[in-house]
């Protein structure tokens, strides 16, 4: 029992679900278990975050040096799936689901920053610091520690309830509260996530490479072109990429719609055309991506993502030619 008898793990998640959170689950800190640190010297001994510099953080495998006196994390989960489908035909863009709405961290930070004061303001000396995905925080190891869901095959987390199609947050305290048994592994033996990836990028159960990735191509990487290999399978992808997810037998089984009005489709972010992004000018992108986690992806790289899909269909069409 923590020095504040009455700010209970139950009254936390209470309030948590108050707020419009779907899941909220409690993680105790002492060290991170499970070789998890290990595994990600590993994966970063291998180059597989590619330039994505910040994941070599120490802080992500020592959370006390994000805040020196934590004692637990208040771990949630947000829906953010709806029943949307993209149209088919070579001419569309596709965006990844989690990006056609509002931009999340706006509506993560919200909550987040909502729970945070409440539980503030709960007891004198308590103390509370927010993440959602862009702190060095390793948003995923602790979802699993705290009961959210498991780690899968592909990267993602994956709950019972709503698959995968969730943004993860957590709540930093000071607070020693009772923790949440960890989740546990139910892929089982799939490997759809594996087989259905163009690049391989999965390189085996659980670990991707970033340097095979299309999403992290289509968002992350800042170069004038992409890497052929990539170029001639994204398969209309301009930002992000759904396939891992798409094929999951979790998410396909037990996703269920948001009721987060923010997360609903923008216009124009379900069925956006090729030849349309390929020309898009910095003003166009600017009106269109307003309040939009896209706005990630710089006028510059939407236009060669556009356009490198374009080339791939192109030359698809001109060999299915040639073949006859």
């Amino acid at each position: 029992m923590n020095q504040h008898g009455l700010i209970t793990s139950m009254v936390i998640k209470v309030k948590a679900k108050e707020l419009g959170f779907n899941q909220v689950g409690i993680a105790a800190v002492d060290g991170l278990d499970d070789g998890e640190g290990d595994r990600l010297q590993t994966w970063l001994k291998l180059g597989y975050q590619a330039d994505m510099a910040w994941m070599e953080n120490m802080k992500r495998q020592d959370i006390k040096l994000v805040m020196p006196d934590v004692r637990s994390l208040v771990c949630v989960a947000l829906n953010y799936y709806t029943p949307h489908e993209r149209p088919e035909g070579e001419e569309y863009g596709k965006i990844s689901r989690y990006a056609w709405g509002r931009d999340y961290h706006k509506v993560m930070y919200k909550k987040l920053k909502q729970l945070s004061t409440w539980l503030e303001s709960c007891g004198d000396g308590i103390k509370a610091r927010y993440y959602a995905d862009t702190g060095p925080v390793q948003d995923k190891v602790w979802a699993q520690r705290a009961g959210i869901g498991w780690i899968a095959k592909n990267g993602n987390v994956i709950t019972r309830e709503y698959g995968s199609w969730v943004f993860l947050g957590e709540v930093l305290t000071n607070l020693e509260l009772e923790s949440d048994r960890p989740a546990t592994q139910h892929c089982g033996t799939c490997t759809r996530c594996l087989q259905a990836c163009p690049t391989r990028a999965i390189t085996k159960p659980f670990v991707v490479d970033a340097n095979r990735c299309i999403a992290y191509h289509t968002i992350e990487n800042r170069a004038e072109e992409l890497p052929q290999e990539i170029k001639s399978h994204l398969q209309g992808w301009v930002a992000g990429c759904d396939i891992c997810q798409d094929v999951c037998p979790w998410n396909q089984r037990f996703s269920q719609s948001s009721n987060v009005t923010d997360f609903q489709p923008y216009p124009g972010n379900l069925a956006p055309k090729l030849v349309e992004l390929a020309q898009i000018s910095h003003e166009e992108w600017d009106k269109h991506f307003t309040a939009s986690a896209l706005r990630r992806i710089k006028p510059e790289m939407l236009r060669r993502n556009a356009r490198a899909n374009l080339e791939a269909s192109s030359q698809k069409n001109d060999q299915e030619s040639n073949n006859f």
